[in-house]
This record gives C-alpha cells, structure tokens and sequence, in this order.
C-alpha cells in the first residue's frame, strides 16, 4: 500500500491532467460557438462525445477512490481539494459512461439546430432534438437521485451541478419572497408619468466593438489572458490565463452589445482573479453559477447601469458617433435603466429581470417531471409569458427560442441568475460601505476599485468555500434579497419619482 503523502501527490497529478483535458474541452465549445465553420456541427459533435467518453472515464477511474481512501490532506485547502474531488467522482459514476457522452454528442448538435431554428423563426426544427435531450437529462437527474444525490428529488440532483447544497424549494421560497415586491415596483414605475426615452439611431458594428473593449478595460479586465468574440448568445469561457468573453451587436441598440459585454467581463474577471496556487485543482473555478452569476450581475448592473458610469459612457458613446439622441446625462442614465415589458431576459431591466427567471424555473421544472412535453413547450411559455408580462409572444425567437440553456442541457441552470442577482445585492451594499468614493472613480469610467475589492473578496478564492459561507464572508453576514429589493426600490423610486 502507497503512503498518505504518495496517494495525495499522485491524486492532485491526476486531477491536474483531469483539469487540463476539462479545460480544451471548454475551448472546443468556444469554437463551436464562435469561429467553426457552419457545415462542421456533426464533426464536432462527435470530438465532443469523444472528448466527454475520455474525461468521463478519467473521473471515475478506480484509483480515484483507492487514493481517496489513502490520502491525509496536510491544510486547510487540501481537505477542501479532496472533498470536491470526493463529490465529483461520486456524481461521475452515478451515471453511466454511455449516456454521459450521448448528452455531450446531442448537446453539441442541439447548439447549432437551436441557431438555425432560432435565425428561421422555425421551433419546429429544434423540438425533436430538444425532446431527446430532455429525456437524456432526465435519465441522468434519475441515475443521480439513484445514488443519493438530490434527496430524492431528479430536479434538485440536476440543480446541485451548479449551485451546490441548493433546492428547488429553497429557490421557489425565495421567488416568492421577493414576486409581491417586484410586481408592486414593476406596476409603479409601468404606470408612473414621463416614462424615459428610448435611444435612438442606427450604431455600426465597429463603433460598438470599439466603446465595449474600453467598457471591458475599465472594468479591469485583463487582455493578455482574454480576448473578445461574437456570439448568437453572448457567454464567457475558460479560467486561469486563458478566460475569453463574447458579446453580439444590434445596431439599432447599442445598449445589447455594451452590457453584454460588461456583464461576461463580470465573469471572466472572477476566472481571471481566482489565486494562480488553485490552478489545475478542483479549486481553480468559480464556486457556482449562483456566485458567478453575483458577479456578472454586479458589474452590468449595479456598477454598469449606475448614475456615475453611465455619465462617462453618455460622453463616450457620443464622441464616437458624433452625438447622441439623448443629449443630456441624466436623461441618458434613465435611458440607460429604462423599464419596458420586453421580450428577451438578456435585454431586461433591473426591475424585471428576476420575473423572467420564475417562468423559466417552472418551465423547467415541469420539463424534468414529466408534467410538461416538448410539444407543448411553445404553447406554455406564451401563456406565461403573456399572463406575467402582460405581452404576447410575437415570433418563436423573443420567446422558447431566445435562451441557448436547454439546447445544450442546462436544465437547472436559471435559477442560479436570481440567485446571483440576491448575492450581488449584498456585495453591492458591502461594497459601498467598503469603497465610500466609488463613484468618484465610475465617473471616470474606471471600475477597477470595486473590481479588486471583489477580487480580494471572492475571486481569489475560487472554490475553496460552500457558495453561501463565500458570500457571507464577503458581506459580513447572513444573505438574504432585503439588499437587492431595497436597491431597486430606491434606485428606480428616484428615476420614476414615485
């Protein structure tokens, strides 16, 4: 029998390999999404299966559990090294390798099905490959309650992948809480009088690449280590030295390309500033979706959208187009947070954001169940949609077709964008207290200080602690929306007077 210390440096090498594949693994999908050829969706589809079969067999090997058995961790960051492997390896072979790489093989295609459908306004064609997803997802939430994750629950077993610890019934009591507020505030500001101006004008393409690098920079992220893209959907990839970001352009709204950005910047920052010491361990990513999504949020948001930088990006925007139909700064700022019952949830408001999120979390949840079918699928969130947002759905791309999630089987992924907009509520109101002269520093479309106050925070530490006592740390206590709800009601009380 090996000794403790030879079963620990053998398991931390062979995770590192792990990692290191996990990683080209990501950078295939960036492809995907980016710059590979159109015609190459089956070619890629079948390297991302091969890619999945190689690292599935990677994370259930054998000796994974002889080591753990075996290995003694020397600090405080070992231990916490050998719990998450002690979870991974444990989730990894609770499903069977077949089906783990046939979700990667069908996913892979569901991304690109999703893209044409969605550009040809054709659900038709995405359905069938949706239904099949649904089912492997749901063969792989079932093998997972069989081996004691979720509680017994196949819903909670796919949520735990990204927000560890979390239940749908601790997320829906949450919506709840905050669904009286948000309506309320939402029915204020809709009724209230001298409703903001939408900006007006046509904003080519270079013009927009150009304002979203200076965003990106001034929010401090690093260009040696990143580089930036366009995408159907904007996301952001990779972590270490290599964390890339998308965005997308509209010409017609300039807004969509700038706060996109803005909010994957968010993300790739935390990738960017976990502590170098974590790379190639289990602790070298973000904690959860939940905490990552803490940070695009705050930085799009409370940050991107505030009255100090949206006076210095009124300048900025202007002086690269030659003027602005909204010439005054603080009309500009109420244009900036300007409440409109929209379509599309990467476009919305502060105030309604979290209202598209509930929807998606049902309609999920009954995915999953059974309780709902693919066919019925489009039919459901148009009644939804219509029933909560006061709108009908006018063509298949502002509505099912709008989110990349379920293409690519994220079911149990939304919830976390809510309850990182409740982490970001906290740490903004932290923040503030931390770094009093902020905005002296936004006006000058300058971030960098809240960005390192978040990096000394929460991004160095990657995945060294549970998601709630990480943000607990940061805040200084217990986390729940009364910071978020607080924020909004003042922040949009002023811009609508109510």
């Amino acid at each position: 029998m090996i000794s403790a210390n030879a079963a620990m440096n053998e398991l931390l090498e062979y995770q590192r390999q792990t990692e290191a594949l996990s990683s080209v693994a990501e950078r295939l999908v960036w492809d995907q999404e980016t710059v590979m050829p159109r015609g190459a969706t089956e070619q890629r589809a079948e390297e991302t299966a091969a890619m999945e079969a190689m690292l599935h067999e990677r994370r259930t090997d054998p000796r994974i559990g002889e080591w753990l058995d075996i290995a003694v961790p020397q600090s405080p960051s070992e231990e916490r090294i050998l719990a998450l492997i002690a979870r991974d390896y444990a989730r990894a072979g609770a499903v069977p390798a077949q089906l783990a790489t046939e979700i990667a093989r069908q996913t892979s295609l569901g991304q690109g099905i999703w893209a044409a459908a969605r550009a040809n306004e054709a659900p038709e064609d995405f359905m069938p490959l949706l239904d099949q997803i649904l089912s492997l997802k749901q063969d792989e939430a079932h093998a997972l309650v069989a081996a004691g994750f979720g509680n017994g629950d196949p819903y909670d077993a796919l949520l735990d992948d990204y927000e560890p610890g979390a239940t749908q019934s601790q997320i829906a009591g949450l919506f709840e809480t905050m669904r009286p507020r948000l309506v309320a505030l939402r029915e204020a500001v809709l009724d209230a009088d001298g409703q903001p101006e939408p900006l007006r004008g046509r904003f080519a393409q270079e013009a927009q690449l150009r304002l979203a690098r200076a965003c990106a920079t001034g929010f401090g992220y690093d260009w040696t280590r990143g580089r930036m893209d366009i995408a159907v959907h904007p996301f952001s990839s990779g972590r270490w030295q290599d964390s890339r970001i998308t965005t997308r352009i509209v010409e017609a709204d300039p807004f969509n390309c700038i706060y996109s950005t803005i909010h994957e910047v968010g993300h790739s920052s935390y990738e960017q500033g976990i502590d170098q010491d974590h790379a190639f361990t289990p602790l070298g990513r973000g904690v959860s979706m939940g905490v990552h999504e803490s940070q695009s949020r705050i930085y799009e948001n409370q940050l991107g959208r505030s009255r100090a930088f949206t006076g210095w990006l009124h300048a900025r925007m202007g002086d690269m187009v030659g003027g602005l139909s909204i010439a005054d700064a603080d009309e500009f700022y109420r244009t900036v947070n300007r409440v409109t019952p929209g379509y599309i949830r990467t476009e919305a408001d502060e105030v309604q954001y979290n209202l598209h999120i509930l929807m998606r979390f049902d309609l999920e949840r009954e995915l999953i169940a059974g309780r709902l079918s693919t066919d019925d699928l489009e039919e459901a969130w148009n009644a939804r949609f219509l029933r909560d947002f006061g709108v009908a759905v006018d063509k298949p791309s502002n509505g099912v077709l709008q989110d990349v999630h379920w293409s690519v089987g994220l079911f149990g992924y939304f919830p976390t964008y809510a309850l990182g907009n409740v982490y970001a509520g906290a740490l903004h109101r932290a923040l503030r207290a931390a770094v009093p002269d902020l905005d002296d520093s936004l006006e000058d479309g300058d971030a960098t200080p809240a960005a390192e106050w978040l990096r000394e925070n929460v991004h160095r530490h990657g995945a060294l602690f549970e998601p709630g006592e990480l943000i607990e740390s940061a805040v200084g206590g217990p986390v729940t929306p009364e910071p978020l709800l607080a924020y909004l009601e003042e922040k949009f009380g002023a811009i609508y007077d109510l």
